[in-house]
């Protein structure tokens, strides 16, 4: 009876064993289950679901998207030498003299894309420390997980952040994810058109898997890179809701693209209002009604607060050393800014007359190139996703 007895214990022990995964070998993860098996299914303070933003972005908007950002209206960017005067384009009213500013010119955004360019290091990091201390609403003791400027790192300084982050209001708590959600979205961008080559002869930009994994891989970042990778479909829904939103301002007959094609503004703006239909349509949008929903006093003052952080993440950004870094950097600051505004202004869109002026709710041009661009930005970074979980397949 006792043979009978430890012959069942052992095959139960060993029974056990194998399905803990010590009886025998486990199959290890690929390095694309590291970095997105965390990132599947709903995103933290909203019932999107992660696969749903993908197939709706890479097959039923992204095509059209980016021919639209390729036409005449929406390539130039003006972008100010002195650029202090710049700081009151996020969420305010751009001034007329202001468009006039000889301390201004238009740069070309096709013949100087976003990439890699160099400038990494210290330097990069000092400018985002800087926006995440000065702008997050971040007390000084309550330290960033993985930041390299921090003079130590662990599990309890993780753990400490999240859980003050999770205390915070969800106005605030939004605000982080939008900034960590937008420097996610460089990195992946400045990953997926890195410089593999450079000679004499050519250089050539392409997928490096090296400085995706070291930005984004659950095991090297110890659990920071699922995260990032959240908080890029997070500020992609907060975009995707804004223009959802915008709809009956660039309906109106009185708004025109114009560029001196007139053709070519009928055919961009057909394709401009298809677009937003589409956004418009897409099932699981972001509930914007759980923010500044208190009381209306505080409400406002959390709003100017957001204004001035957006002014003086941008007052940050020309501290930037390298030129395309400091372009790209300013314009999707002002694009997610843009969005914000109109998130915010909900009603005065809903009271536009539909002709004539509208003063109380208005986007100049600026504004608009860069809400488009900035969501461009972000809709490829989501679109790079799916080709760096292919090229990571196989990789342990």
């Amino acid at each position: 009876m006792g043979s009978h007895w430890g012959f069942l214990i052992g095959l139960l022990g060993a029974v056990w064993l194998l399905r803990s995964g010590h009886g025998e070998q486990q199959t290890p993860e690929t390095a694309a289950q590291r970095c997105f098996c965390q990132v599947s299914g709903y995103l933290d303070d909203c019932t999107c679901d992660v696969e749903t933003i993908d197939k709706f972005n890479n097959y039923r908007l992204f095509p059209r998207l980016q021919t639209l950002l390729e036409s005449d209206y929406f390539r130039y960017y003006k972008v100010f030498r002195v650029s202090y005067a710049y700081e009151e384009y996020v969420l305010t009213v751009l001034l007329e003299k202001n468009i006039q500013s000889p301390d201004a010119e238009y740069v070309d955004l096709l013949l100087n894309p976003e990439r890699y360019t160099g400038y990494k290091g210290p330097d990069a990091w000092r400018i985002w420390n800087v926006i995440y201390e000065e702008n997050c609403f971040k007390p000084q003791t309550i330290k960033r997980p993985l930041n390299p400027l921090a003079s130590s790192q662990g599990k309890s300084e993780q753990n400490t952040f999240y859980s003050w982050l999770e205390g915070l209001c969800v106005e605030k708590r939004a605000f982080y994810r939008l900034i960590s959600g937008l420097h996610a979205s460089i990195n992946v961008h400045l990953s997926a058109r890195y410089l593999l080559q450079d000679t004499w002869l050519e250089k050539k930009w392409g997928h490096n898997i090296t400085e995706f994994l070291q930005r984004f891989d659950g095991i090297l970042t110890k659990g920071e890179g699922p995260r990032r990778l959240k908080n890029l479909y997070f500020i992609y829904l907060i975009e995707l809701r804004a223009l959802s939103k915008v709809v009956p301002f660039f309906e109106r007959p009185d708004f025109q693209l114009f560029t001196g094609n007139k053709v070519q503004d009928a055919e961009n703006k057909m394709l401009l209002l298809e677009i937003l239909h589409e956004i418009k349509s897409f099932p699981l949008h972001f509930d914007e009604n759980s923010l500044f929903a208190g009381d209306k006093k505080e409400a406002n003052k959390l709003k100017e607060e957001f204004r001035l952080h957006f002014r003086n993440i941008s007052r940050i950004m020309d501290c930037v050393g390298c030129f395309k870094c400091r372009l790209w950097g300013k314009l999707q600051t002002q694009g997610l800014g843009t969005a914000l505004k109109i998130l915010f202004s909900e009603k005065l869109i809903a009271n536009m007359p539909e002709s004539g002026p509208s003063y109380e709710f208005h986007l100049t041009r600026q504004e608009i190139v860069s809400l488009f661009n900035a969501f461009g930005r972000i809709s490829t970074s989501v679109k790079e996703l799916e080709n760096f979980r292919n090229l990571l397949q196989n990789i342990h």
